[in-house]
C-alpha cells in the first residue's frame, strides 16, 4: 500500500475524476489508514511503498505490477501522468528480492489482472479496452506461465477490470456483467457458473473494487446490497469508508497490491 499524502485530482484520466471537486487530503489519509488497520486487524501483513510528490495517483498501488507465485510482471502505464509510478514499484519489488519481469506492452498491473490459483488449475483473468492493451495479455502469460483469459471492457466507467470484477476466493469471482462485452459475459458464465453477480448499484458504488482473503471481503461501505449478497454466499463483509479516494476513480482494491509468494 502507498499513503495518499500527495493524493489530489489534478487531471482527469477516467470518468470519475473531476478536477473541480476538491479532495480533503487529511480525510483521504485517515480513510486510507483505517483500511490499512482493517487489513492488519484481519491478520494480514502490509508493506508500505513511499509516496512520491508529483505522483498523486500512487495511492492506487494495485496498478504498479501483478504478482503470481513470486514472479512480478511490471506495469507500463497508458497515461504519461502515471508513467513514473512504474519505476517506484519496480524498485520496491527488486529491493525485496522478487523476480521482476519488465513489460514491453502497456498494462496497469492488478488494475487489469486477477488471479485465481484454484480455478481450472490456476487462471489469470485480464481486462482490456481502456488501459491495458491486448498484447500485454500474451506477454503476461509468457511471463507468469499461467493461462490468461482476455475479457473486453465496454463501459468507460469500468475502465479497469478491478472495478468490474474481483476474486472472492481461490476459485470464484464476483462481477458486474454490464461492464463486459456480450462474448466476455458468456466466457465468464462458462468459467464461473457459481459467481456472485453484482447489479448496477453495487458496481457504481465501487463495490467490486474489493479485496478478499477467501473468508473476509473488505469492500466499500456504500455497496450495502453487495455486502448482503456476499454474506448470503458465506463470506464476511468488512465495509470501509473510502469516499475521498473514490474521487480518483478507485476504492479498496485499487489501494492494495497483493503479494502472492
Amino acid at each position: 500500500m502507498c499513503s495518499p499524502e500527495h493524493f489530489a485530482v489534478e487531471y482527469a484520466i477516467n470518468p470519475w475524476m473531476d478536477v473541480t471537486a476538491p479532495v480533503d487530503a487529511e480525510l483521504a489519509v485517515k480513510q486510507w489508514d483505517r483500511l490499512r488497520e482493517t487489513l492488519v486487524g484481519l491478520g494480514h501483513e502490509v508493506h508500505l511503498l513511499n509516496p512520491e510528490p508529483g505522483l498523486p495517483d500512487m495511492v492506487y498501488a494495485a496498478n504498479g505490477a501483478f504478482v503470481v507465485d513470486g514472479t512480478v510482471y511490471g506495469a507500463q502505464f497508458k497515461h504519461e501522468q502515471r508513467a513514473a509510478e512504474a519505476a517506484a514499484h519496480r524498485a520496491f519489488y527488486e529491493s525485496q528480492g522478487w523476480r521482476f519481469i519488465a513489460p514491453s506492452e502497456t498494462n496497469e498491473g492488478e488494475g487489469d489482472f486477477a488471479y485465481l490459483p484454484e480455478a481450472h488449475g490456476g487462471l489469470i483473468l485480464a481486462g482490456h479496452g481502456f488501459r491495458t492493451e491486448l498484447p500485454a495479455h500474451a506477454e503476461a502469460q509468457e511471463a507468469l506461465a499461467r493461462p490468461v483469459v482476455s475479457l473486453r471492457l465496454v463501459d468507460p466507467r469500468f475502465y479497469h477490470l478491478d472495478v468490474a470484477l474481483a476474486s472472492i476466493d481461490d476459485e470464484n469471482i464476483v462481477y458486474y456483467p454490464g461492464a463486459f462485452s456480450a462474448a466476455s459475459q458468456r466466457v465468464l458464465t462458462q468459467l464461473f457458473p457459481d459467481a456472485v453477480i453484482a447489479d448496477d448499484e453495487d458496481a457504481l458504488a465501487f463495490g467490486l473494487n474489493l479485496v478478499s482473503d477467501g473468508a473476509n471481503v473488505v469492500l466499500n461501505s456504500e455497496a450495502t446490497r453487495l455486502a448482503g449478497k456476499l454474506k448470503a454466499a458465506g463470506y464476511t463483509p468488512v465495509p470501509v469508508e473510502l469516499a475521498e479516494l473514490k474521487k480518483g476513480g478507485g476504492s479498496v482494491k485499487c489501494c492494495i497490491a497483493e503479494l502472492r509468494h
